[in-house]
């Protein structure tokens, strides 16, 4: 008994110190795929818009502002005239509910048998979990398009795609439209008709 009970602490202890990794909310590696003319994209103005027949509510507005400030940061710098940008880039994004997983119980606890007195044994065996939750899966998806203002052509265009768990760490609608451009335009203009994973 005394084995039994001192294997049942180990296991306990090494449960609790295994859940700061498995929970720690890793961040959700991000799908992208471009295509491209496979010209070089010189920087120039930039205007941002959403696509055609959409408005820009809050949550919108959160991807613009990111791929504005993704693409600032590779030269692409916001035209005060935006009738006068050298480009355009159109934003899109969705974000859909694609169910509801269980996530394992990060502690289980063994539940060992044994006899108690009077000549009655009363057996039993298994494991109980602690700690499990149902957790909504999101898909989020932001796709842009580039044109060039001078004859509207279409030289890029790419989507990048993650799956989060709801309320887990990063997972806010900032924190994604972030995540997202960023992964887009990755070594911009990238490698047409490939998709990459990025993490």
């Amino acid at each position: 008994m005394k084995t039994r009970a001192m294997l049942a602490l180990a296991f306990s202890a090494a449960a609790l110190a295994g859940c700061s990794t498995t929970m720690g909310g890793r961040s959700a590696p991000v799908d992208v795929t471009r295509y491209h003319l496979s010209q070089p994209i010189p920087a120039g103005t930039l205007a941002v818009q959403p696509v055609s027949g959409t408005t820009a509510g809050p949550e919108a507005q959160l991807y613009l502002d990111a791929v504005a400030a993704t693409m600032g940061g590779m030269g692409f710098a916001t035209a005060t005239d935006s009738a006068k940008a050298d480009y355009l880039a159109t934003v899109d994004f969705r974000r859909t509910d694609r169910g509801q997983v269980r996530t394992r119980p990060p502690i289980t606890i063994g539940i060992g048998g044994g006899s108690y007195g009077g000549g009655v044994g009363v057996g039993a065996g298994g494991s109980v979990g602690i700690g499990s939750k149902t957790k909504t899966v999101y898909a989020s998806e932001l796709a842009v398009q580039l044109r060039r203002r001078g004859d509207n052509t279409v030289i890029w265009e790419g989507k990048a795609i993650t799956e989060t768990l709801g309320a887990a760490d990063g997972t806010q609608p900032t924190d994604t439209a972030t995540k997202l451009s960023n992964a887009l335009f990755k070594g911009f203009p990238g490698q047409s008709g490939i998709t990459i994973t990025v993490k």
